[in-house]
């Protein structure tokens, strides 16, 4: 009896292990990089700005005058002081503009474009940070968990946003009621 139980799993296993074999891990589906994506409404965004301003927006290989290059810059980027500041572990300081049409398009993709701002430049300065602390990357990762939290759902948030925007052919960049 116990070797009919026996040989009788064994077959039934035998299909399982067979179904589990061939299936292997799925191919990879052919989706776009999640930064591409964001990248991708990031331009929209920013050139229906530009352009609802009467700018141009900027291209490889366009050689607008000092005078328009600036203009643009101030309108894309912000101008006057930075509104945004964070002080890095490294010592360094890095600054941001709350107006222009970049900061427009952050804040329509992430929803909190000072949140994004302060948890994108911890979370891209944690290698530099190791290496100015002596430290391993897991070391300053464990002391930053607030900050990885904020930058990974903030990038789900963008993403999702940007997905959407670069999916309705007729969106023009407008913030969304």
């Amino acid at each position: 009896m116990s070797s009919v139980r026996t040989r009788g799993s064994w077959l039934l296993a035998v299909p399982l292990f067979l179904a589990v074999g061939c299936s292997g891990p799925a191919p990879p589906e052919n989706h776009p990089d999640p930064d591409d994506v964001i990248k991708a409404a990031t331009q929209r965004l920013t050139d229906h700005c530009l352009s609802r301003q009467g700018f141009v927006p900027p291209r490889p290989g366009q050689s607008p005058t000092p005078e328009q290059q600036q203009k643009v810059s101030a309108a894309l980027f912000g101008a006057g002081p930075a509104q945004l500041s964070v002080d890095l572990p490294t010592g360094y300081v890095v600054r941001a503009h709350t107006d222009g049409c970049l900061a427009a398009a952050q804040q329509r993709l992430y929803g909190d474009q000072p949140g994004w701002f302060r948890a994108s430049a911890i979370v891209n300065n944690l290698k530099p940070e190791a290496d100015h602390n002596h430290q391993s990357l897991a070391e300053v990762r464990a002391r930053h968990p607030a900050e990885i939290a904020d930058f990974d759902r903030l990038r789900a948030h963008a993403l999702s946003q940007a997905t959407a925007l670069l999916s309705n052919s007729t969106t023009t960049g407008e913030p969304s009621p």
